[in-house]
């Protein structure tokens, strides 16, 4: 476990859920922390910046990368943010496709150009994204499911251009987690949720530490040999059927 304040990580949407955890956990680490998200989070320390912007909006990721980048020389990002918006195909609009585009791929293009410059001098970063098992399919996701698969491929062409410069980028796809995107689809305490559970091969949803813990690994300077990979971090869902 490496514990310098030489290491500054960006997370997109780092205010609550998967983000906040792993916030607090590099945060131990003694490295400092970057969140950008709509709203400002509950967490305070030190160490600790956030700054509001929509993701969605390309104007806003520009000025919020290049306000960042000219105060942090960045080793590390990690894009977590994201929005379900789930519809059958019916009701799934090209409208939705975009914006999540924007969001999942074009804002994480906007703020790796920004950081890239400080990686690339220093011979060293990890970019990591939180993509979804929902990438291999899964209903009424059709919006994100094209997004969250695009990040896969976009993070394995960046891996091939980024591997001679000491920079590694690795993707973390989480099954259901206990969130709030997963309680604003399925009720807290449901049957439902029950039977989700059940249906897993190990038999139980995942927490953020479950999720956490997988970008801890990816993100330790020491694991340079691993490059343009997807760790699924589903419980067994991605092999063993589809939960949701």
């Amino acid at each position: 476990m490496n514990t310098t304040t030489d290491f500054t990580a960006v997370i997109t949407g780092g205010n609550k859920g998967i983000g906040a955890d792993l916030a607090q956990a590099l945060l131990a680490r003694g490295w400092r922390v970057v969140s950008i998200a709509r709203h400002t989070g509950e967490a305070s320390h030190p160490l600790l910046e956030h700054i509001e912007a929509d993701l969605m909006d390309p104007a806003a990721v520009s000025r919020a990368a290049t306000e960042i980048a000219a105060r942090h020389r960045v080793t590390h990002f990690v894009h977590n943010a994201g929005v379900i918006l789930p519809n059958l195909i019916e009701d799934a609009t090209p409208a939705d496709i975009a914006a999540l585009a924007q969001l999942h791929l074009g804002s994480a293009l906007t703020l790796v150009q920004a950081f890239l410059p400080a990686m690339k001098a220093r011979g060293f970063g990890r970019i990591l994204f939180n993509a979804s098992r929902a990438a291999l399919g899964a209903k009424t996701r059709t919006a994100y499911s094209a997004s969250k698969a695009g990040m896969i491929g976009m993070a394995r062409t960046w891996a091939l251009e980024l591997a001679e410069h000491g920079i590694t980028v690795n993707v973390v796809a989480p099954g259901p987690i206990l969130t709030d995107n997963f309680w604003g689809i399925v009720p807290k305490g449901s049957e439902q949720e029950a039977d989700l559970a059940a249906r897993l091969p190990v038999g139980r949803l995942g927490t953020p530490g479950d999720v956490t813990r997988a970008f801890l690994f990816f993100a330790e300077p020491e694991n340079g040999f691993i490059t343009g990979q997807t760790l699924y971090v589903c419980g067994g869902a991605s092999i063993g059927g589809v939960p949701i």
